[in-house]
């Protein structure tokens, strides 16, 4: 599992170009209520994450507008050399 933004804003799951594995997480710390997103090869990990970090303040997860394959995210186009 691995947490792309912490305490961001919400609108920020709306980006097509995260991978189609991103979850927009909402949980409550004090009076205050945040959002991350994270990402994961199993929603089951990112649930256990965060029920286990914030017990009752987790609120929910949904899954983000992303659209890309995991495997190909993040990924550099390979330089092209002189031949």
């Amino acid at each position: 599992m691995k947490i792309l933004h912490e305490k961001c804003d919400a609108s920020l799951s709306q980006d097509k170009s995260l991978p189609y594995t991103a979850y927009l997480v909402e949980y409550e710390e004090g009076d205050n209520t945040y959002f991350d997103i994270a990402i994961s090869g199993k929603k089951v990990e990112i649930f256990d994450h965060y029920y286990d970090k914030y017990k009752k303040g987790f609120i929910n997860m949904t899954q983000t507008e992303g659209r890309v394959n995991p495997k190909l995210w993040g990924a550099q186009q390979p330089k092209k050399g002189n031949k």
